[in-house]
């Protein structure tokens, strides 16, 4: 059967124009096979790994049925970590920015009311963790009226983190009439619980690794006394010479341990773990993600949803306490169509964890001694600092000709989006479709202006005035 295309699965073409310049060529597995559902509206319970594309497989639908005139959010996702709401709110924002889909995340150590001032604005999806989107939810701030799709995503996770009766709370206060989307790597029987008493008629599907993951991913431990491990490390590190590397540990104390090891012994690195303020975490990530970053130590906040293309090599300091935690950071490397590489330094007091992650994932995982790494150079200090090649994100070709353009003129002077719009449009050369987001804050309005037209948008206005006064416009550049 040959396969479908986005247009085979009824995606418009704004939602398809910005999913070729994401890359996407045609539909992975887990998006034919859940588009389709989505788009009729259907309850839906998706098993699936990290990494198989389900993201676009939500975000896709809900782009495409949203009703971007509509002010309340009408699409929910709940995620169990800050970064992978964050990570979604960027894909949503990718894949609906020729749309004009405006995306809001609502996440802990974020302040409230810079969120409650994005919430003010039209937002059309809202991801969040449970535990922000009660708050905003009791404050008044988001209103659930409107919301026709509920995502459920990690679903596994949410329960392990102790989420599920957030959730539940949360649940209960949506509209009847909805569409309930559950993603989840696993389907244990609370889950299952979840499924029964909140989706109807709903559909099952499940997705396998289209290649498995011992074939995609090369495995192997190596046992070694705890007090070695950084000395083993450093053997291991000089023989692999990683492309791009996460290194995971168990604790915040051991991942900042490890981290200060790393940066005396010159390595290019950066920590990412639960201690760390979210401004500290995002930049880390975003570095990381650039391959300004060689190595990223981190504790399992960055198992699930931290989506970094081209990680050749995850290696964990400490075998995970929870057996699907292996599958999670090993998750990380061999994504998609790309082989990686795994390695765990195994001390002989986790040999039992490994033993029950063995049992879990049906094979044997490779031993190695630490006499196989050598080095193949004597010039350590010339691996250690192996160049990075510049890393590009999957937005940066939607965003190359993309202009923001800032209007000094808010809503404490009753600027409207129509208004902003009308006068734009009256400009020789432009149409409607060439402008994005209009975001209207108190005192200033941010306009994205499309396809590379942005210099002829600002000298336009210039010379042009908004409900009668002649403002002051600023193009602050690509974004």
């Amino acid at each position: 059967m040959d396969k479908k295309s986005f247009k085979d699965l009824s995606v418009g073409p704004d939602i398809r124009r910005a999913l070729r310049m994401l890359g996407y060529e045609s539909p992975m597995e887990v998006q034919e096979k859940v588009i389709p559902f989505i788009m009729e509206d259907k309850d839906l319970i998706v098993k699936s790994q990290t990494g198989s594309g389900k993201t676009a497989a939500f975000g896709i639908p809900i782009c495409e049925k949203v009703e971007i005139e509509e002010n309340k959010p009408q699409a929910l996702i709940l995620t169990p970590t800050r970064e992978l709401a964050l990570q979604i709110k960027e894909d949503i924002g990718h894949i609906g920015k020729f749309k004009k889909v405006r995306a809001a995340a609502l996440y802990g150590r974020h302040p409230v009311h810079l969120q409650e001032r994005e919430l003010k604005q039209r937002v059309h999806v809202v991801v969040g963790t449970p535990g922000r989107t009660k708050d905003h939810i009791d404050r008044g701030n988001l209103v659930l009226d409107g919301i026709k799709y509920l995502v459920i995503d990690e679903a596994d996770e949410m329960l392990s983190m102790g989420f599920i009766d957030q959730v539940e709370s949360i649940i209960n206060m949506l509209p009847q009439k909805r569409c309930t989307l559950l993603f989840s790597a696993t389907i244990p029987d609370r889950i299952e619980e979840i499924c029964s008493k909140y989706l109807r008629d709903s559909a099952r599907i499940e997705i396998k690794a289209v290649v498995p993951t011992e074939d995609k991913i090369n495995q192997y431990h190596i046992l070694v006394e705890d007090a070695d491990k950084e000395e083993i490390l450093n053997k291991v590190l000089a023989a692999e010479l990683p492309g791009s590397c996460i290194l995971f540990c168990n604790t915040r104390d051991r991942a900042d341990k490890l981290t200060k090891y790393m940066l005396r012994k010159r390595y290019s690195c950066g920590s990412l773990h639960g201690g760390m303020t979210q401004r500290e975490r995002t930049q880390t990530i975003n570095k990381f993600k650039k391959g300004e970053l060689h190595y990223l130590v981190a504790t399992d906040v960055a198992a699930r949803g931290i989506d970094v293309e081209d990680v050749t090599h995850v290696i964990n300091f400490e075998m995970p306490y929870e057996r699907e935690n292996y599958i999670h950071r090993i998750g990380r490397t061999g994504r998609i169509n790309k082989k990686g590489t795994a390695i765990t330094l195994l001390s002989p007091k986790e040999s039992h964890r490994l033993e029950y992650v063995e049992e879990y994932l049906g094979y044997r995982i490779p031993k190695k001694e630490a006499k196989d790494f050598l080095y193949k150079s004597k010039d350590e200090a010339a691996r250690k600092n192996v160049r990075l090649k510049p890393k590009t994100s999957k937005g940066e070709e939607i965003h190359r000709d993309i202009t923001r353009i800032r209007i000094n003129a808010g809503k404490k002077k009753k600027i409207r989006p129509a208004d902003i719009l009308g006068a734009i449009s009256n400009i020789e050369g432009i149409e409607a479709e060439d402008i994005g987001i209009i975001d209207i804050q108190d005192t200033c309005t941010y306009v994205e202006v499309f396809e590379g037209k942005g210099r002829q948008v600002y000298n336009g206005l210039k010379n042009k005035t908004i409900k009668g006064k002649i403002l002051t416009i600023k193009e602050i550049g690509k974004r």
